[in-house]
């Protein structure tokens, strides 16, 4: 039992694109069933030389006018037919017909595959019209998706591509693009954002499309009187050239009356 074998084995029968990490697990996981020299020479294999022996057989089934090819996509390896015979496998699916795009969204797909993560006002910027519905339909299909937000005034939504769009295109990386460096160094319009702090005029759209918010009219605080401070008598000014008046001594016949005639002691001043 050879390598490739098993790795082609373990393909064919995989629903899904197959990594070479996967490869690899399921190589040391069959010990678990199985003891004998093939399986634990096979658990042995590290992942460069799984991809060794992958890129092998897809060399023979080049070479051996296979209907079918061995292909390494984005999340994995996988067991396709070739677009040769297209024509004949389509008449199994009836009902599932071919999904083309308009020349407006391979447009659009192709900025955005381009200069991702890129914001819509963007892409509007560089075709010269609203993409709107255009946006709307490859978000439907998945094949781009909402990244995040540009840090930018009035804050947009950023697109960039997806593994099925890196699937429907027979893609591994972005590097796989055509004209990739030159097409990425080409200076392209883009949209102006507005300054911080300027207000909208009516009827104004910000960068994201949409309307362009009111101005906050802030609310003057209320005034509280103020009061007045409270008026002390003055002092009147001595008459100059006499001393300040004293105090007139307390004698028994001006001393306070108790107002408690028990506790009045006056009687015992006199003698």
């Amino acid at each position: 039992m050879l390598l490739k074998e098993v790795i082609e084995a373990l393909i064919f029968a995989s629903q899904k694109p197959l990594p070479i990490k996967e490869i690899v697990n399921a190589l040391r996981r069959a010990l678990e069933d199985s003891d004998d020299e093939p399986v634990r020479a096979l658990a042995k294999l590290k992942e460069a030389e799984v991809g060794a022996f992958l890129e092998q057989l897809r060399f023979e089934y080049e070479h051996e006018n296979r209907a079918f090819q061995l292909v390494e996509q984005v999340d994995g390896w996988v067991l396709v037919t070739k677009p040769d015979y297209a024509v004949w496998i389509r008449q199994l699916y009836p009902e599932s017909k071919p999904t083309r795009l308009s020349g407006p969204a391979l447009e659009t797909l192709a900025i955005i595959a381009y200069r991702q993560p890129v914001t819509r006002a963007d892409i509007e910027a560089v075709r010269g019209v609203a993409v709107d519905g255009v946006m709307q339909s490859l978000l439907e299909r998945g094949l781009v998706r909402i990244a995040g937000r540009a840090e930018v005034p009035g804050r947009p939504l950023l697109y960039e591509t997806t593994q099925i769009f890196m699937q429907h295109f027979g893609l591994r990386t972005l590097e796989e693009l055509p004209n990739v460096d030159e097409l990425r160094r080409v200076k392209l319009p883009t949209a102006t954002p507005p300054v911080t702090g300027e207000l909208f005029p009516p009827g104004a759209v910000t960068a994201t499309g949409e309307a362009a918010p009111a101005p906050e009219v802030s609310e003057a605080p209320e005034e509280t009187p103020e009061e007045a401070p409270e008026e002390t008598p003055e002092e009147a000014p001595a008459e100059p050239g006499l001393p300040p008046a004293a105090e007139p001594a307390l004698t028994p016949e001006n001393a306070p009356a108790s107002p408690d005639p028990s506790t009045d002691h006056a009687a015992d001043l006199h003698p």
